[in-house]
């Protein structure tokens, strides 16, 4: 793959790993599409860089994602990386807990069906163009799953089964995905040890990815 050079819509952008993706990007001369949720993040990002496109969207949101898909089909049919990196974990036990649904609804719509959805209203554009990628982010817990964050692991144990069956079809498009170990982010905040950077993890990945692996 080429890293330089590309249009990069990048969901998540405003902190963590999405983050860490971004000013990575920039310094290797690419343009940023960055999506998240809240305004005033997205514009203290969009000051670091004018080659950072800001889109507030809410992916678990079917409106507001069919916005951005129109944004990027009518301003933007130069794009060729989609980077799925937007996540969200609760951790719960379902014999405990009462009222799950809502927080069982946004994992997955956040997790896997945005992620999904994404991908097959842009991969017409991404078809279009050359050095045309998708990256997703799952984790190391869609492999080996933790007890009190299960609707989590399956979404991620999703992600890394639809990224692999997705690989075998498509010909013009890479799909590439990354299986962090735990992260330090602020969705793990208090939880676990041995965290490994941000940073860190975007560094090895775009070793791999120069390398189409």
């Amino acid at each position: 793959m080429l890293i330089n050079n590309n249009k990069i819509l990048i969901t998540g952008a405003t902190a963590g790993i999405g983050k860490a993706l971004t000013e990575t990007f920039l310094k290797l001369d690419n343009q940023i599409i960055a999506v998240g949720r809240n305004k005033a993040k997205l514009k203290e990002l969009s000051k670091l860089d004018k080659r950072i496109i800001p889109f507030k969207c809410d992916i678990s949101n079917q409106k507001e994602l069919n916005s951005l898909v129109s944004f990027i089909e009518e301003d933007h049919g130069d794009l060729n990386i989609l980077i799925n990196n937007a996540g969200v974990q609760y951790n719960y036990n379902f014999t405990h807990e009462q009222q799950l649904l809502q927080k069982v609804e946004h994992e997955i719509n956040v997790n896997l069906l945005a992620p999904l959805k994404l991908i097959t209203l842009l991969l017409p554009t991404l078809q279009l163009n050359s050095n045309s990628a998708i990256v997703n982010i799952s984790s190391a817990l869609a492999i080996v799953p933790k007890a009190d964050a299960p609707v989590y692991c399956g979404t991620k144990a999703g992600i890394h089964v639809f990224s692999k069956s997705l690989r075998y079809q498509l010909d013009n498009v890479k799909i590439f995905e990354v299986i962090p170990s735990l992260v330090d982010t602020a969705m793990t905040t208090g939880r676990g040890k041995g965290k490994i950077h941000p940073q860190k993890l975007v560094d090895e990945f775009i070793k791999a990815f120069r390398k189409n692996k």
